[in-house]
């Protein structure tokens, strides 16, 4: 007879309660995050054999990993829960009622509803490539806000900046020219020959004295305003995007040296890169919890929404984006890779652009197409072999 914890984790105190299959064995208890309280937790757990406790929790920021971590070390069995799914229990009940002890008695019923599809695997691996993968996601969103910011700044202090690098602020040479010279006033003062030196260099001999010859002559006659703040706020913002660029380099090499990643099958799929292949494998962790490529497309929010009542049906259908957001970004890029790398896929997007799609619906799709294949990957342990 298996035997439900549910816990409902907190910051400073989680609360936890007990059942089986026959219903409730304790009432609902809290114990601290801290050594002591996990030691008290356990002391409520020794009646029971190890291979016979479940504990669950909810995905709650980071807060349950040190437990998680301290139980697969005891030998306990653990599952993280989906809040969606305590969520829906709650609404079940008239009451509505939301406490610490009622969402751990929850956790247990969520328990014993999906316990077929639990199990107390060790997946600390994956959760440190998890780690990295958010880790890279949060440094990527960090350098696009910087990025941002510094297209503003320089549409203050140099508008026609832009327009002269083909709309791409954001190349090696711009960034060394507005480091040393982020001002008009300062270009224009500055000789051709050391402009043309630092333009040579710089773009690796792509830009010349023309180049620089006809910046002088911009800057000259150039709206900006002649702020010093302005221009040291690029320059600062410069440093960020650069050091930003470092942290991401850094964690790629990571990922891309990971045993997990580079014995992977899915590294078969053309187009795939190291980190799409980490998150897709860190957020799934086992694709025995899902009985079908459908359940992963829930999983990652690319299932339809369905809009239907009474003779009423939408016209259109959009993405629920209610899901994994990381693994559903790392499904749409791979789908546009494998597209490019992939006849069957290329065949398929052309189909779906014929049908009157956009871009991003036709990747949509494709996506779509490409769980089948991950399914299938990782379920079958088979290289992928579409021509």
């Amino acid at each position: 007879m298996t035997v439900y914890v549910g816990v409902d984790i907190a910051k400073e105190l989680h609360y936890a309660a007990i059942m089986n299959d026959d219903g409730v064995v304790s009432n609902p208890f809290s114990f601290e995050n801290n050594d002591k309280g996990f030691q008290s937790f356990l002391s409520h757990l020794a009646p029971f054999e190890k291979e016979s406790v479940l504990v669950g929790y909810e995905s709650t920021a980071h807060y349950q990993e040190n437990l998680a971590y301290f139980l697969k070390r005891e030998g306990y069995r653990t599952a993280e829960l989906n809040p969606l799914q305590t969520s829906a229990l709650r609404k079940a009940n008239i009451r509505n009622t939301k406490t610490d002890r009622v969402d751990a008695k929850l956790i247990c019923l969520t328990l014993a509803q999906h316990n077929a599809a639990l199990s107390g695997r060790d997946v600390s691996r994956l959760d440190d490539l998890y780690s990295l993968c958010r880790m890279r996601m949060d440094l990527i969103t960090k350098r696009t806000q910087c990025k941002i910011q510094f297209v503003a700044i320089m549409d203050r202090i140099f508008p026609e900046l832009a327009t002269f690098f083909k709309g791409n602020l954001h190349i090696h040479t711009v960034y060394r020219l507005i480091e040393k010279y982020p001002l008009p006033s300062q270009i224009k003062k500055t000789r051709i020959d050391v402009l043309t030196s630092l333009f040579q260099k710089a773009s690796k001999g792509h830009y010349g004295r023309d180049k620089a010859t006809a910046l002088k002559k911009l800057a000259s006659v150039s709206v900006g305003i002649p702020s010093d703040t302005f221009a040291f706020q690029a320059q600062q913002l410069i440093h960020q995007i650069e050091f930003y660029s470092d942290q991401i380099a850094a964690v790629d090499q990571k990922i891309d040296s990971d045993p997990v990643v580079t014995s992977s099958l899915l590294m078969t799929i053309p187009g795939i890169s190291s980190y799409a292949c980490a998150c897709i494998l860190s957020v799934i962790k086992n694709i025995n919890d899902f009985h079908g490529p459908c359940k992963i497309l829930a999983y990652a929010g690319l299932d339809p929404v369905i809009r239907q009542s009474g003779k009423f049906n939408a016209r259109s259908t959009r993405m629920s984006k209610r899901g994994n957001s990381l693994l559903r970004y790392s499904l749409i890029w791979t789908a546009g890779n494998v597209v490019l790398n992939n006849a069957t896929f290329a065949a398929y997007y052309a189909k779906k652009i014929s049908e009157g799609k956009s871009h991003y619906q036709a990747l949509g799709h494709c996506a779509k197409k490409l769980v089948k294949s991950i399914f299938h990957v990782l379920k079958y342990n088979e290289a992928f072999n579409l021509a």
